[in-house]
């Protein structure tokens, strides 16, 4: 005989548990059906049965106020989460730094070379090419 039934299974007469459901139901007689549902029942003693089903109401009596507290806040404070995390979203878009396609803004901002090379290269790079040409020019003629 199995510990543990399924719901609308045919069972012999007695109390059976359904901890996922935290129901006890009776059955009167032998063959008959226990209810339809998720989770599986355990046939439990009658004297199991008289000492749980004030301890099952009990644990919903002190339970059910608090569900109804946490849904309350949760329902008040769902909107206010809401406008916070929009107006959030909108002043971090207007904050950002605007993308200019062919840049890279891994850092946020730029280096500090860019703006040397915007002017030009240095006096000396150019003194350093004139004399590179010289020699190749030297050097084609001979």
């Amino acid at each position: 005989m199995a510990t543990t039934h399924l719901g609308t299974q045919a069972v012999p007469s007695g109390y059976y548990l359904n901890a996922s459901r935290w129901a006890i139901e009776p059955v009167a007689t032998d063959g008959g059906r226990l209810p339809a549902g998720p989770g599986t029942w355990r046939r439990i003693p009658t004297a199991l049965a008289l000492l749980a089903t004030p301890v099952l109401g009990l644990a919903f009596l002190m339970f059910l106020p608090l569900i109804g507290i946490l849904l309350t806040l949760q329902a008040a404070v769902s909107p206010l989460a809401g406008l916070v995390h929009g107006s959030a979203a909108g002043m971090a878009a207007t904050m950002s730094p605007g993308w200019q396609p062919g840049e890279a803004h891994l850092t946020g901002k730029r280096a500090e070379r860019d703006a040397v090379e915007a002017q030009g290269p240095p006096a000396e790079a150019d003194e350093e090419l004139e004399a590179l040409q010289r020699e190749i020019e030297r050097r084609r003629r001979s």
